[in-house]
Formats: C-alpha cells, structure tokens, sequence
C-alpha cells in the first residue's frame, strides 16, 4: 500500500467513465422467495481514464516525460498489484462536512464526506483536515489528532449537542483493474491511451 499519488497529464479527456459498485447476495427459496443481504456499507468505484496525447521528449520546444511517467508509475506499482491515491477530480473536498455530534462521553469520529446525500468514510486526507466543533476551529495535538486512517480522537469529549465538522481535501485510494495496458504511438513523441482502468481499494 503506497502513499504515491497518480499523476495527472494535460492530454486527459473529459469523458471519464465513474462507476459505483455494490455487491448484493442473492438467494431463492424452493418457494420462490428472494432473499437479498449487502454486503457493502459503502460502494467501490471504477474509473475508465482516456488520454488523447502523451509527450514524450521534445514537443513544440520543450521537453516532455509524460509517457514515460505514466509507464513508470504503472510500472512502480506492478501493474494490478499495489494500490496508490487518486484525485477525483468532482469528488475530492468538503466543506463544514459534518462528522458527528458532541455527547460529553464519544473520543473518536471517523472523517466522512457526503455526496448526493449519501455519506462515506474519508481514509487518505491529501492535507491536514481543519477541525471544527460548534463552529470553532480546533488546534490540531492541543484539542485532537488525526490518524493515517482519518480517525479524528479529541484529547476531551466534546460536550453533548455541539456539531463537529471538518474542511479540507481528500484523496481515493485505488489500484490498476489490469496488470498490463495498451500504449499506442501515433506521431514523433506523441502516445496515447485508450483506456486506462482504476478500482477504489477499501481498508
């Protein structure tokens, strides 16, 4: 599990494919009866990256590595094999996102984001999250700390019905859906990639 973070390139197309992912059991009765349980709390996402144009050496008087730092980070990681951070790019920061509310007794508040009015856990932060309880912003070591995980622990409960809330940026921790991928030259310097496939990694 690597703390690298997936690069981003000028040649990305806008047509990004996100895809939520659920797993459900299903099972039938000799009745006929459906029985269904999930068996996630929350959805993985895959994400089908496109890249028109990669540089690679020079282009237009300057030189590029894009190519190369696409194949060597791929590379880095085995293919399909070590996971690493990614930035959705319309999915990656909140605001005021409440966390949980004070009860005088509860040390620990796991950060979360909601989007589309669903919430889920926020593991990898991309910078130290600010902290807030009834509005006041907290004083990271003095008031709390923060884990790897994103477990927020207050040093004293908060006190009952005061809101805690956090503001800050986050990243998706993935990992390749393929161990190899299709690089295609199509002119001096120039690469491209039709398709490029990434999972969501849960803890």
């Amino acid at each position: 599990m690597s703390q690298a973070i997936f690069p981003t390139f000028a040649g990305a197309t806008f047509n990004t494919d996100r895809t939520p992912i659920w797993s459900t059991t299903k099972k039938t009765s000799v009745s006929g009866r459906e029985f269904r349980a999930s068996n996630y709390t929350y959805p993985r996402y895959k994400y089908k990256l496109i890249y028109e144009f990669l540089r690679q050496g020079m282009h237009q008087g300057t030189g590029y590595t894009e190519f190369a730092q696409l194949v060597g980070f791929f590379n880095a990681r085995h293919g399909d094999f070590d996971s690493f951070l990614f930035t959705d790019p319309d999915d990656n920061s909140v605001t005021a996102q409440v966390i949980g509310t004070g009860d005088g007794a509860t040390l620990a508040f796991q950060l979360i984001r909601t989007f589309g009015g669903f919430a889920e856990p926020v593991f990898d932060v991309n910078s130290a999250p600010l902290i807030y309880v009834n509005g006041v912003l907290q004083t990271l070591t003095t008031h709390y700390t923060v884990s790897a995980s994103g477990l927020v622990t207050f040093v004293t409960a908060p006190a009952g019905a005061l809101p805690i809330t956090w503001t800050g940026t986050y990243y998706r921790r993935v990992t390749f859906v393929q161990s190899m991928v299709d690089f295609t030259k199509f002119m001096s310097n120039l690469w491209s990639l039709k398709t490029i496939e990434i999972i969501s990694a849960k803890p």
